[in-house]
Parts: C-alpha cells; structure tokens; sequence
C-alpha cells in the first residue's frame, strides 16, 4: 500500500475523534459536526481508495498545461508529473526530476519508510506548480470541517465521462471547490493552495499505465543520494 494512504488514513481518523469529542455541545451543534464528520470521512475513503488503485489521470491546467498522477500495485509506486517536474515514489527511491532545462535532471534519495507517514515536503513542488495532491484536499477539508463558521456545500457532476461528488467551501481561510469521482481519483479543484490560486481538472482517466511512468525521463542526468548509492 502506498505510504500516502496512510496519511489519509490518519487524517480521516483524525477528523472524526475531533469532531466527536464534543464536550458540551448542543444537540444542534453536535448535528452539524457529525455531517461534516461524515463528509470528510466519505471524500477521504475515496481518496485512499484511489491510493491502492491501478490508473492513470491526467488533468488539465490552466493556460493549456497539463499534469498527470499515475499509480501501479505489487508493488506500489506512483508518479506526480506536472509542468516543470515529475515525483516518482517506489519501494527503490524518491525521485525528484526537473524537466524545465534542455536535459531532465532528476535526484534520487532513500524511499519512505514502508507504512510511514510522508513528510509534508514530498508533494511540496507538485502542489506548487498546479498539480494538487489527494492529501492537500484532504487537508482543507479538515480545516474547513473543524471551522465552524464554513459553510459546506454538496452537489454533483461528470468530469470527463465520470461521475463525481463535489463540496463547495466558504471559509475564511479560502474558497475552494473540490470534485471527486466514484472510483476515488480527484476529478476538479479550484480555490487558493498556500496562497496561490489553483485550477485543475480530470480530462482523461485509465485504469491501464505505462511501465516507463515509473522511470526517469529518457535522456536524463541522474544522481543518485540514496546511500549507498553513486
């Protein structure tokens, strides 16, 4: 299993025994944490479900730029391709590829402990240029479900063929509207990631993916920082 899932796992997890513990709640207020309890409970199983999936999504980007999540199982590696970079996770290492220069360059270091939580870096670029990751949604719902001045919206749609259910946040730490499918992929986001406003959407979603995902860009300097490594 993917060490991200494990994430999503705790962060679910988390949500609810806050949620829960209310303290001297009234029954009103204890009904609209347990709704927003149970929404972000449903968007993050979802969400991890996707985590032990075998498919490819690729999503369009403003401005005519396009990124791309890739998974695989036994064993379980992923790919976060987006404009400038690619991440690639597997059991064998963390690599960090930069595609802006004539030649990829790319960097790899030791792999996550297997069933360890990710540090918060590891998505850090991928988020930064567009490419919102499944734990960065399941962050903001957090936020926006321990908030009680949020408001939370419901409704549905179809993102490229695909059905999806959507919440619409009103917070004051930020707007956003999140979509995610039925099989689990995050189908659209809209709303500000650290303070710059992101925008994607699912164009394409396979549940087939290309070997050489899991590979540095062909042509690519590589320097390997595992130990051990040269």
């Amino acid at each position: 299993m993917p060490a991200a899932s494990t994430t999503l796992r705790m962060l679910a997890v988390s949500v609810i025994a806050s949620l829960t513990v209310t303290g001297c709640q009234t029954f009103e207020d204890a009904g609209v944490a347990m709704g927003r309890s149970e929404l972000v409970n449903d968007l993050a199983a979802r969400l991890d479900r996707a985590l032990e999936l075998t498919y490819s999504a690729d999503y369009q980007l403003p401005g005519g730029q396009r990124a791309a999540i890739v998974q695989a199982q036994d064993p379980a590696r992923s790919t976060y391709a987006y404009p400038g970079g690619r991440l690639i996770v597997t059991p064998e290492a963390i690599t960090r590829c930069t595609t802006t220069g004539a030649r990829p360059e790319c960097t790899l270091v030791a792999p996550p402990t297997p069933g360890s939580k990710p540090t918060v870096t590891l998505f850090g670029e991928a988020n930064r240029q567009g490419l919102v990751t499944p734990p960065v949604v399941v962050g903001l719902l957090t936020a926006a479900a321990l908030d009680p001045q949020a408001v939370i919206k419901q409704s549905d749609t179809t993102v490229a063929g695909h059905h999806a259910a959507c919440v619409a946040v009103e917070s004051s730490s930020g707007d956003f509207t999140a979509c995610v499918t039925t099989e689990g992929v995050l189908g659209s986001f809209t709303g500000p990631v650290d303070g710059k406003p992101v925008e994607l959407a699912l164009s394409d979603y396979s549940a087939t993916v290309d070997e050489g995902a899991f590979e540095p860009p062909a042509g690519a300097g590589v320097v390997d920082r595992r130990p051990g490594g040269s």
